[in-house]
C-alpha cells in the first residue's frame, strides 16, 4: 500500500483520477491505486464464486465496512509496505472499532502477527513482517494522523471540491489520503514550503469574522473540535489556547518510573537505559523518574516493563501521588484504582508496611491491576475490591487516606491520547461533572475522622476541578483545604492551594489534585 510514492510531485499536478467511488488527487502513486482496486474488485464479486467471500457490515458510523476472506486470503504481497498497511488499518479501527491510539501502539513487535491478521482479514492480504522501523513509523503516523485528522481532512476537500466527498469515501481510501497527506506534510517536506508556495492547491484556513468563525478556523489549523477551541479561549485567552493546541499536535514524551518495591532504583534504571543507547534526562520533580523522548520500543523489547522493573507514569500522575503523601502503616482507599498506575506507585511507598483497597467497577481492569501489583513484588499490600464506589458500604471500609482519581475528559492529556479528542463531546462534560459530585460524596463516606481525601483529574477544565471541589464544600462543611505546597514544589501550587500541572508551563501532562482534611 505505498500511499504515497516520493517520485510524484503531487503539488504540480492538477490532474484528478477517479478511484471506486470518489474522485481523488493523482498524488497518490500507481500502488495505491491498484490497492484500492483490488480490494474493491474482490467486495463486489459475486457472493456465490467459490474463490473468495465477502461480507460487507455497517460500521456504527454508518459507513459500509469491509472484510473480505478467501481466495486472497494468506496472499503475501512484497510490493507493499506493511508500515502503511498496518498504519491505515490500526486507522480504521480507531475511528470505525472504537480502539485507543495509545493502546494499539503500545503492543510492540510481539503483536506481529495479529497485525498482519487484521491486514488480512481487511484488505485480503498479507505483507512482509514489521521490523523496527516499520514500528516506529507505525506509532508516528497512527499518532500523527489521528491528531492532525480535521486538518488533513480540510486539505482532502481543499482538492477534492466536493464537500461530500469525505461522507461518501470508502473508510480505507479515506485513510490511505490522510496516511499519504500527512507524510507529505509532517514527515518528508516541510509544512512552510506547502503554504508559502502552494496557497492554491492547499489553502490554509482564514482566522477572521466573529468568534464562532475564528474558532472554526483554528480548530481546523490545529486540528481539534470546534467547542475544545472555543472553550480554551474563554477559559485561556487567544495566546495561551493556541499554545496549548500547539502541545497537543506535539510528539508526547514519556517519563519511566523506577520500581523500588522491587529494589530497582533510579539508578538501576538509568544503568539499563544507557546500555540499550536510549536518550534520556532525570526527572526535576520526581526522584524515582526519567523521561525520555525516544526508544519506548527498545525498552519494550529488553523486557524492562513486561518483568516489572519500572512502568510508564507521566510526571502528573507522580506528583498526584505525592499530594497524597503515602506512608509506611497508611490505610489508604484507591476509589477507581485501574489501570492502577498509582495504586502502584502508592504502595511502593508503603515499604511493605500498611493497606491499600483498590476498588474499582471494571472486573478485568482490576484484574490485570492485580497480576501486575504481583509483578511489581507490591501485591502484599494491595487488596482488590470489584465493587460501585457509588454503591460500596461506608460502614465496612474506612481509609486515612482516599483517593478519587475521578474519570473526566481526559482534556490534560490529549498529546498522549490523539483519540480522544474526536471522542469527547461537549454534552459528556455535564454528565461527567454530574458523575464527579456523585462519586466525591460517596469517596467522602470513605475518610476516618482527621482522615484525608485526594480529589484528582487528568483534566485542565476548571468546571471538573476547582469548581467541583467549590461545589463539593458546600455539600461538605466538615471538609477543609489542605494547601499542597508541602507535597509539591511551589510551581505546581496554584492559588487556591491546589496542585495543577500544565502542559504550556511544565511540559507535562495537565492534572489537579486537592487535599482535603475530614474534621469529623
Amino acid at each position: 500500500m505505498e500511499v504515497v510514492c516520493s517520485r510524484v510531485s503531487f503539488f504540480h499536478e492538477r490532474s484528478y483520477t477517479r478511484i471506486v467511488s470518489g474522485v481523488v488527487p493523482r498524488f497518490v502513486c500507481s500502488t495505491c491505486v491498484a490497492v484500492v482496486q483490488h480490494n474493491h474488485r474482490n467486495t463486489s464479486r459475486d457472493n456465490s464464486a467459490t474463490t473468495s467471500s465477502t461480507t460487507r457490515t455497517r460500521t456504527r458510523t454508518g459507513r459500509p465496512h469491509t472484510s473480505t476472506t478467501g481466495g486472497n486470503a494468506g496472499k503475501l504481497n512484497l510490493d507493499i509496505s506493511p508500515h502503511r498497511a498496518v498504519s491505515a488499518v490500526r486507522l480504521m479501527r480507531i475511528e470505525l472499532g472504537g480502539a485507543f491510539a495509545d493502546l494499539l501502539n503500545e503492543q510492540g513487535k510481539g503483536s506481529g502477527d495479529n497485525e498482519m491478521g487484521y491486514v488480512e482479514r481487511t484488505l485480503g492480504f498479507r505483507t512482509r513482517d514489521l521490523e523496527d522501523r516499520d514500528l516506529r513509523l507505525v506509532t508516528e503516523i497512527v499518532g500523527g494522523t489521528t491528531r492532525w485528522k480535521r486538518y488533513l481532512d480540510h486539505l482532502i476537500l481543499s482538492l477534492c471540491h466536493d464537500q461530500n466527498a469525505i461522507k461518501n469515501m470508502e473508510p480505507l481510501l479515506l485513510q490511505i489520503l490522510r496516511i499519504g497527506f500527512y507524510e507529505i506534510l509532517k514527515l518528508e517536506m516541510p509544512p512552510y514550503a506547502v503554504v508559502d508556495e502552494e496557497k492554491s492547491l492547499l489553502p490554509e484556513p482564514k482566522v477572521d469574522g466573529d468568534d464562532r468563525q475564528r474558532a472554526r478556523a483554528l480548530a481546523t489549523i490545529h486540528s481539534h473540535p470546534v467547542w475544545m477551541v472555543r472553550r480554551w479561549i474563554n477559559q485561556l485567552g487567544l495566546d495561551e489556547a493556541v499554545k496549548f493546541m500547539t502541545w497537543n499536535n506535539s510528539d508526547p514524551g514519556f517519563s519511566i518510573r523506577a520500581n523500588t518495591a522491587k529494589g530497582f532504583t533510579r539508578a538501576d534504571l538509568v544503568g539499563e537505559l544507557e546500555k540499550l543507547e536510549v536518550p534520556y534526562e532525570l526527572s526535576q520533580h520526581l526522584e524515582d523518574f526519567v523521561r525520555i523522548r525516544t526508544g519506548m520500543q527498545i525498552i519494550i523489547q529488553a523486557g524492562l516493563l513486561k518483568k516489572g522493573f519500572c512502568s510508564v507514569q507521566d510526571e502528573s500522575a507522580g506528583l498526584v501521588v505525592r499530594v497524597v503523601d503515602p506512608k509506611p502503616g497508611d490505610s489508604i482507599i484507591d476509589c477507581c484504582a485501574a489501570p492502577g498506575g498509582k495504586t502502584l506507585f502508592m504502595a511502593s511507598c508503603l515499604n511493605g508496611q500498611g493497606s491499600i483497597s483498590a476498588v474499582d467497577v471494571n472486573k478485568g481492569r482490576l484484574r490485570i491491576l492485580k497480576e501486575t501489583a504481583k509483578l511489581h513484588e507490591c501485591d502484599q499490600v494491595i487488596t482488590t475490591i470489584h465493587a460501585d464506589l457509588r454503591a460500596l458500604d461506608a460502614n465496612i471500609l474506612k481509609g486515612d487516606k482516599v483517593l478519587l482519581d475521578a474519570p473526566c475528559s481526559g482534556l490534560g492529556v490529549l498529546s498522549k491520547r490523539a483519540d480522544l479528542r474526536w471522542n469527547r463531546k461537549l454534552e459528556d462534560m455535564e454528565e461527567l461533572i454530574n458523575l464527579q459530585d456523585t462519586l466525591l460524596d460517596s469517596a467522602s463516606n470513605l475518610v476516618k475522622p482527621g482522615g484525608v481525601l485526594i480529589y484528582s483529574t487528568c483534566s485542565v477544565d476548571p468546571d471538573e476541578n476547582e469548581e467541583r471541589i467549590a461545589a463539593f464544600l458546600l455539600r461538605h462543611p466538615e471538609f477543609s483545604v489542605d494547601s499542597v505546597d508541602k507535597y509539591v514544589s511551589p510551581p505546581f501550587v496554584s492559588e487556591g492551594g491546589f496542585y495543577s500541572s500544565s502542559p504550556v508551563k511544565h511540559s507535562l501532562d495537565g492534572a489537579f489534585a486537592a487535599r482535603l482534611i475530614r474534621s469529623t
